[in-house]
């Protein structure tokens, strides 16, 4: 049986190895040639380590973040992901609440309602969606936020209700019996115990929103405000169909590194947050 047992485990740690060299792979070749020329990227060495002739060290990491307006998409996308992520958490968690500890029909209907949202696809929406944020001035990063709470919502709502559901309740009852109002009953009792779902719905929220492309395209003015996928897309273009590609290449990096960074500080918490708040409930 151990040999069985080894057997099996080499071969499953082989088949998860190719799986991970197979998605770092595509990080991989964007990091060496962001080191490269742009002639030497449009040609057959594309797959090939930086060499002499091809090498130009960070002139496309320089290139990229003085020419193309770099550091004001990385405000707006900075802007959009905070807020958005501390909305989520705070609303989502509230409603969780609500729905959790108040028992009957509406809170039923909420929870599905949240539920189904996670199942429409975005597109069935998105024309619609760049209207309704025209008409109501959500075409900035400064409330776009609101957005991105309604289509964030599903799967925090649903993340943050099963862990709800192994919270006691006399422990609720405990402090309202000491004073508590259910504001302070939520936010000095309840919201420190979410802290394993909570930092495991900001952290997934964060990647989604931080690499979102096509909700800000849809809803922002491309010529006044930019993230940083909108730029990536748009800047590294010039005539005739020409794309700066080590520009490009450098400034994919620059947007991967603090989301990367982001999540390995926090991955121990997004499998706690997510057993805690899908499999108990």
């Amino acid at each position: 049986m151990k040999k069985k047992r080894t057997i099996s485990d080499i071969i499953v740690t082989l088949i998860m190895t190719v799986m991970a060299l197979t998605f770092v792979y595509p990080i991989f070749m964007v990091l060496i040639n962001s080191f490269k020329a742009n002639t030497s990227i449009s040609t057959d060495s594309v797959f090939q380590l930086p060499d002499e002739a091809s090498f130009v060290g960070l002139k496309n990491y320089v290139y990229a973040l003085e020419a193309k307006g770099f550091f004001d998409s990385f405000i707006y996308s900075l802007f959009i992901t905070v807020s958005s992520v501390l909305a989520i958490c705070i609303c989502c968690s509230m409603c969780a609440w609500f729905i959790t500890r108040v028992k009957g029909v509406i809170s039923s209907a909420l929870y599905y309602l949240f539920v189904f949202s996670m199942v429409v696809p975005f597109q069935m929406v998105m024309f619609t969606l760049s209207k309704t944020a025209d008409k109501l001035d959500f075409n900035t990063p400064w409330n776009i936020w609101i957005i991105y709470l309604g289509f964030g919502a599903g799967l925090a709502v649903f993340m943050f209700t099963g862990f709800m559901k192994t919270i006691p309740l006399e422990i609720e009852e405990a402090a309202m019996i000491d004073g508590c109002n259910p504001l302070q009953t939520y936010f000095k009792v309840v919201m420190p115990m979410l802290k394993p779902t909570m930092v495991s719905v900001a952290i997934l929220e964060a990647m989604w929103v931080w690499n979102d492309y096509l909700l800000p395209t849809l809803v922002l003015d491309i010529k006044e405000y930019q993230t940083i996928p909108m730029l990536i897309q748009t800047s590294f273009k010039g005539g005739y169909g020409r794309v700066e590609m080590g520009a490009m290449m450098a400034c994919i990096m620059l947007t991967v590194i603090p989301i990367v960074i982001v999540y390995l500080l926090g991955q121990k918490h997004i499998i706690k947050g997510v057993a805690a708040g899908a499999v108990k409930g």
